[in-house]
């Protein structure tokens, strides 16, 4: 209990607490977790068998590292679960502004402190979340920002010289010490701020307005970079990256099924309303949509696609379920594709286009990957098998048949319109897409069924919902699927 702390030097000192590095507390408390086999970084999903271990290696090795990886790869929350890892509390020397070790104290602050009242002196206790310092890198940071700077006011009103080290008003880096420094997007701090990192890493020295002042902090440095950074908007000096001990390649999910789980934990999809239901082939959809995006030729893949990209369109897509839910007073909200073109927006404005994608443009590639991906699920589930119930279908449309569905049709009224087209429930209950007791479920499965012909090129469909007869197919397609530059 808090309570129950030494509140002083001395109390301090008798109660048997010894010193030991930030680093050293780090790798005492990680093997402690791992011999109990707790999880490391609860919620990060994916990374099992390739960047938590390699972590894990870096703080066993008291390394400082680097997360490198492109937009959307969790950096950032890994490194703010590193506190985890630390003790609960932590004593300081109280009003100390560099987290001074009470039985060493680092700054001249400290140095009075313990000289002016010695045991009696007084010790506040830290705790964890409040030893981690994290700093986005922009252009305009300063090196004052990280190091610190002279204060005139603080110089006049002590009567200190300016070359008093009491006269500095200290900047980030010293005022993490004794804990965690995150510093996101390094490549995007300047060259000489970045030196001054390095010397604060290999000797602990810095030099304030030309003064030189002896800091040995005691830190764990962590950084993120994107790889495009190193060229798109600056780059890491080579002494730094040189002084960083592992340099740790993040990724998206490896398979669909992991971006779903991924997906599913972090979009908001509990709604204060009707029950939300999103069928399995939904989700895997809106998975795969990110999918043949990171493989698109359009697509600058040097940017990356988010895992932020299906998080939102699962979210959007809901909301928009969830306006026709309302609009038609139905008790549970079930997205179904129509929904996905109605969450184009959290789809196109996540997407970095090449020259050919420019010309081509985002929404035009957007509603192409979501029929693809409505393709590669529905084959996911056995579609290939309803072959004769499918060339039925295809049929109905080749004679002239046209189906108009709107976003904002309930369930039932989808399933009213789906049955006039032979053979397309068939389909439906024979791969088990759809749910007897849920109207919006099936209709949400027979649109599947649709998109999947679309994607194939067997039907099209309007900018508007409505699904028709196929475009001709040029001779040379051979009947296939078409070939998007993946």
């Amino acid at each position: 209990m808090a309570r129950d702390r030494p509140g002083t030097v001395g109390e301090l000192r008798r109660s048997g607490w010894r010193p030991r590095s930030v680093k050293d507390e780090i790798r005492e408390n990680l093997i402690a977790k791992l011999r109990s086999k707790d999880p490391l970084f609860p919620g990060i999903i994916g990374y099992d068998d390739s960047v938590i271990p390699q972590i894990v290696n870096a703080l066993l090795a008291r390394q400082n590292f680097i997360l490198l990886g492109l937009r959307g790869q969790a950096k950032s929350r890994i490194i703010r679960q590193l506190t985890e890892l630390l003790d609960e509390a932590m004593p300081v020397l109280e009003g100390s502004e560099v987290n001074d070790d009470p039985l060493r104290p680092l700054s001249k602050y400290g140095r009075e402190l313990i000289s002016k009242h010695g045991d009696d002196a007084p010790v506040a206790w830290l705790e964890r979340d409040a030893r981690f310092v994290e700093k986005l890198a922009t252009p305009d940071v300063t090196i004052a920002d990280v190091l610190g700077d002279v204060d005139p006011i603080r110089a006049a009103r002590g009567g200190h010289v300016l070359a008093d080290e009491l006269t500095i008003h200290f900047g980030l880096l010293p005022r993490a010490n004794r804990g965690i420094f995150a510093l996101n997007e390094l490549p995007d701090l300047a060259g000489k701020i970045q030196v001054g990192l390095f010397n604060i890493m290999q000797e602990g020295d810095v030099q304030i307005k030309g003064y030189p002042v002896r800091l040995p902090l005691d830190l764990l440095l962590v950084f993120t970079a994107n790889p495009e950074d190193y060229t798109a908007r600056g780059k890491i000096i080579t002494p730094l990256k040189d002084r960083i001990g592992a340099e740790i390649l993040t990724h998206y999910p490896e398979t669909v099924d992991l971006g779903v789980v991924i997906t599913r934990q972090e979009a908001w999809v509990d709604r204060n309303g009707p029950c939300v239901q999103v069928p399995e082939f939904i989700a895997e959809t809106i998975e795969r949509i990110a999918f043949l995006a990171r493989r698109d030729k359009r697509i600058d893949q040097r940017s990356g696609v988010s895992q932020r990209m299906p998080i939102t369109v699962l979210e959007s897509a809901i909301s928009n379920a969830e306006r026709r839910a309302l609009l038609c007073g139905e008790d549970e909200i079930v997205p179904r594709p129509t929904d996905l073109y109605a969450a184009l927006p959290s789809i196109t404005g996540k997407l970095e286009l090449e020259y050919e994608g420019e010309l081509v443009g985002s929404e035009k590639i957007a509603r192409e990957l979501i029929a693809q991906a409505a393709g590669e699920t529905f084959d996911a589930w056995g579609g290939e098998a309803a072959t004769t119930e499918l060339e039925d279908v295809v049929d109905y449309f080749e004679r002239g048949g046209v189906l108009q569905l709107g976003d904002t049709a309930s369930g039932s009224a989808s399933l009213e319109g789906f049955g006039t087209v032979p053979a397309l429930l068939d389909v439906v209950r024979e791969l088990g897409l759809g749910r007897e007791d849920s109207a919006g479920h099936t209709a949400a499965a027979c649109e599947l069924v649709l998109e999947a012909l679309v994607a194939e090129r067997r039907l099209t469909r309007s900018d508007a919902g409505g699904y028709g007869r196929g475009p001709r197919r040029p001779p040379s397609s051979g009947g296939g699927k078409p070939l998007f530059e993946a």
